[in-house]
């Protein structure tokens, strides 16, 4: 299914939406020049290790060039795969510009970078003994999406169904649609609880956790930053 926003435009230009869209793309184009081996290196350097970060947080040196508190940020332009970069970019496209718009252009960056980092810690706390990297955009743009089931809840979304040649489109409103989502995350984050280990970290799945935790930071920091401020739109 592929959401597309309709009948809400903006009336700024989302200079960091789109900053943030071209810093993944080009951080993916340097992870595909990499070969395989390198990029195994530079997605441990880069990404968030759960295990390295729950030794730095016990003051334990991890010896490692890049501070694991600060992947806490790298981590967040980077992704596993053409679908994975595709997926989130196109998620951020469609609701990132709104949000952007009502928080203004440097609110919105803090609030984005605030979503990813605390949505992998949420994953962290789930997994503290897990040595896959995490990585991807996929808690900050949920926090994106907290944000704007708040303050959009009406808005329609054109969802898309590819089914072999054809692409059949239907509308929900963002509050049914966004609402699903959380929902779907916050289950399978729980059903992954009963797993062995964590599967979902272990071996490498998707982060429900950051995903659930990401939305539900949006929701409450998006409020706090003056997501319903009608001043906040006009700053830079």
């Amino acid at each position: 299914m592929v959401p597309i926003k309709d009948n809400n435009p903006t009336q700024i230009t989302p200079y960091v939406t789109y900053g943030i869209i071209a810093a993944n793309v080009l951080a993916f184009i340097y992870e595909a020049s990499l070969p395989p081996e390198i990029l195994d290196e530079f997605f441990h350097l880069a990404a968030v290790i759960p295990k390295e970060l729950t030794l730095s947080f016990s003051g334990i040196s991890i010896n490692q060039p890049v501070p694991e508190w600060a992947t806490l940020i790298t981590a967040q332009f980077l992704h596993g795969g053409l679908l994975h970069l595709g997926g989130n970019m196109l998620f951020l496209w469609v609701f990132g510009n709104n949000v952007e718009e009502k928080l203004g252009h440097a609110k919105y960056l803090l609030f984005y970078l605030s979503c990813g980092v605390l949505a992998s810690l949420a994953q962290w706390l789930f997994a503290q003994d897990s040595t896959i990297p995490s990585l991807g955009a996929s808690g900050a743009i949920a926090g994106v999406m907290g944000a704007y089931i708040l303050r959009f809840p009406q808005v329609e979304i054109i969802g898309v169904v590819p089914l072999g040649f054809f692409f059949p489109s239907f509308r929900l409103p963002a509050y049914f649609f966004l609402g699903f989502w959380f929902i779907q995350q916050a289950f399978y984050g729980i059903a992954g609880l009963e797993a062995p280990r964590n599967i979902a970290m272990e071996k490498g799945g998707i982060a429900y956790w950051a995903h659930a935790a990401g939305f539900l930071f949006g929701a409450i920091l998006g409020p706090m930053l003056g997501l319903f401020s009608d001043k906040s739109s006009q700053e830079t």
